[in-house]
């Protein structure tokens, strides 16, 4: 028996998570108010499954935090353990570590990004 065709176009999985990160992205870059300092513990609902816990004042460990917020984290996590301040000056770099579809929607939303990633050049 052969299975009817879909009436409505399937959406590609690109589009999906596009809509997913936009939709998740702050108002502005200064509602990120994550700190500057110290240790950051994420919650279950952004890391499932290994290390949850970062040292901020640690170059490589606020690396890998913000990779894992801006890939799992929902509106209130980006603001919450974001700092605008570091990401604009370790974005240079962090656009290369994170995938292709979160870095242009960050880029698209937010000009101090585009500036800062210029900058470095």
């Amino acid at each position: 028996m052969a299975l009817p065709s879909p009436t409505a176009p399937v959406p590609d999985a690109a589009d999906v998570l596009r809509a997913r990160y936009i939709k998740r992205l702050p108002a502005r870059l200064e509602d990120l108010r994550g700190p500057a300092h110290g240790t950051v513990d994420l919650p279950l609902h952004v890391v499932w499954s290994g290390r949850r816990s970062y040292d901020v004042d640690r170059p490589r460990a606020r690396m890998g935090l913000y990779r894992t917020v801006l890939a799992e984290g929902q509106r209130e996590d980006l603001i919450n353990f974001l700092n605008q301040d570091l990401l604009i000056s370790q974005w240079p770099v962090l656009r290369t570590l994170i995938s292709s579809l979160i870095r242009d929607v960050w880029e698209d939303a937010f000009f101090e990004l585009n500036t800062a990633r210029t900058a470095a050049a």
